[in-house]
């Protein structure tokens, strides 16, 4: 879940302080108080998996909802950024589809930034997204772009 959308780091963070605590403890108290953390995380994780069907958008549309989401819209924004979060993805498949490599290329590297920020331009609310918030927006869904696709060898959100 966590290389699909990297908001949700949370879950990884928990995951881990339970682990640890186990580590730390091996008592039969200890054992009984992780496995209802870890029952209580994995309801939750559930909760998050179902997130995307309750939004209407696939899991890959939601990392990129998630990306452009911030504090505080209104619901008429919300549902323009559900509507950029699915224009942005199939419009960066098909930019990236005969793109080979472009991760280890200025150029390619270049064209993409760019055409995230246009489109976001074009599609995010305005005036409920200032230049600078779209620009830092633009920034984090290039950085994701780039991680799966450099991972992946090839633009791996469409998987």
């Amino acid at each position: 879940m966590l290389a699909n959308n990297p908001q949700r780091m949370d879950y990884y963070k928990k995951y881990q302080e339970i682990v640890a605590d186990y580590d730390r403890e091996k008592d039969l108290a200890t054992v009984e108080e992780t496995f209802a953390r870890l029952m209580e995380l994995a309801n939750s994780l559930d909760a998050e998996q179902r997130r995307a069907v309750e939004e209407g958008l696939t899991e890959n549309e939601l990392a990129l909802f998630d990306l452009l989401r911030k504090e505080n819209i209104s619901k008429k924004d919300r549902e323009t950024l559900k509507q950029a979060s699915r224009g942005l993805l199939t419009s960066l498949i098909e930019l990236l589809k005969p793109m080979e490599q472009w991760t280890e290329k200025e150029q390619t590297q270049a064209e993409v930034k760019v055409f995230i920020l246009d489109r976001l331009f074009e599609a995010l609310p305005q005036p409920s997204y200032s230049p600078e918030e779209t620009e830092a927006v633009a920034n984090r869904i290039y950085e994701y772009v780039w991680q799966r696709s450099a991972a992946g060898g090839s633009f791996a959100l469409a998987a």
